[in-house]
């Protein structure tokens, strides 16, 4: 549904219902459902979608969640398995983190994020979710700014797991100096960093420079990343495909 909803942009529930092959009834439930977790907007009669870009050249969060789902909960899954109970873990902003929130919600784990959806997604259970203070990036859903920044520096965390825009033999890159920002401080105060990002992201880079590679304990990718990995594996301290 939410696929449909991104293509048309904005459909009346009638349509969606038909073209969806289900009750008008079913249609109003789910998207209540989506409504209430921020990734559509209702209106009179219909829908429309929240955080779909028409004129900037990073992907808004409703365009990224529909990118290489399954990739996204491979790579979160596995991450999560790499979690002890009782720790501290940074999760990053975005939709890869976003799999690997929803993976450890409720786990007996302390998570620290910069991100609304993430932070919403963890939030279940035992587990135990600060969230920083900052700007909120509309339609993105991180949280940036000196603020975020002054927060994230008061926090000491056995794991930080950091998304990309960008992956090159030079570093990690990110579409935007606030985000960019926000990582690097996570970067120091965190015992480890762990790269999460699928295959799409390497051999890419974008406007504001992250890390470099040797800033990464472990490069969590796809298998599609096999191929591409040849002039990262002495620069990655070690690199799991799953």
């Amino acid at each position: 549904m939410i696929d449909l909803i991104v293509e048309l942009k904005r459909v009346g529930t009638t349509e969606l219902a038909s073209r969806m092959g289900i009750s008008l009834a079913t249609i109003r439930r789910d998207l209540t459902v989506l409504e209430q977790a921020g990734l559509v907007s209702r209106t009179h009669g219909g829908v429309v979608a929240r955080g779909v870009g028409e004129s900037t050249t990073e992907p808004l969060f409703l365009e990224k969640l529909r990118l290489r789902q399954n990739l996204k909960q491979r790579i979160g899954a596995a991450a999560a398995e790499t979690v002890e109970n009782g720790k501290v873990v940074i999760l990053d902003s975005g939709t890869t983190t976003l799999a690997i929130a929803r993976a450890l919600a409720g786990r007996s784990i302390t998570v620290v994020t910069a991100d609304l959806k993430v932070a919403e997604a963890a939030a279940a259970g035992s587990t135990e979710v600060h969230i920083v203070g900052g700007r909120v990036r509309n339609g993105f859903y991180s949280i940036v700014g000196a603020g975020a920044a002054e927060a994230m520096r008061g926090v000491r965390a056995d794991l930080f797991f950091m998304a990309a825009d960008a992956i090159d033999e030079t570093g990690v890159t990110n579409s935007t100096l606030d985000e960019a920002e926000v990582k690097r401080v996570a970067i120091a105060q965190a015992e480890r960093t762990m790269l999460v990002a699928d295959h799409s992201k390497l051999n890419t880079r974008s406007f504001a420079p992250v890390c470099q590679l040797d800033a990464v304990s472990l490069f969590i990718t796809d298998h599609g990343a096999e191929p591409l990995l040849a002039p990262y594996r002495g620069k990655f301290a070690d690199i799991m495909m799953v």
